[in-house]
């Protein structure tokens, strides 16, 4: 089983990725972290192989509050694949530091939020 953790602001968003990588790969086993707080937690306990992160404008969902959760997750399990999405269309500006992080190798992929559920389990798929 792979193990995912989703850590999204939106809850009805993160359902759906769930349900996607779900119906996408019975393989997938999915966590969704109630908050921020807890996530580093979750994967730990879980032995997370993805974390799949929103990053917004907003604290606590802020790129650089996502980085240190993605910092102390790597020193726990340096394995773990980090995925962040962001809103392209509205966060113009995050979406380009999204991808210079991704450019910088600060994370392993990220996605648009405009992606199709499809799209995105095979990104998830491939890591």
């Amino acid at each position: 089983m792979r193990r995912v953790v989703v850590d999204m602001q939106n809850v009805l968003f993160a359902d759906a990725i769930a349900t996607a990588l779900r119906n996408f790969d019975s393989d997938f086993e999915v966590y969704q972290s109630e908050s921020p707080n807890t996530t580093l937690y979750m994967c730990i306990d879980t032995q997370a192989n993805v974390l799949i992160m929103e990053v917004t404008a907003y604290s606590p969902w802020k790129i650089d509050e996502r980085l240190e959760i993605r910092n102390a997750v790597k020193k726990q399990n340096p394995d773990c694949k980090i995925v962040f999405v962001v809103d392209e269309k509205t966060e113009k500006k995050l979406a380009d530091k999204v991808r210079l992080a991704k450019k910088d190798g600060l994370i392993d992929n990220f996605v648009y939020g405009s992606v199709s559920s499809t799209y995105l389990s095979a990104v998830i798929d491939t890591l």
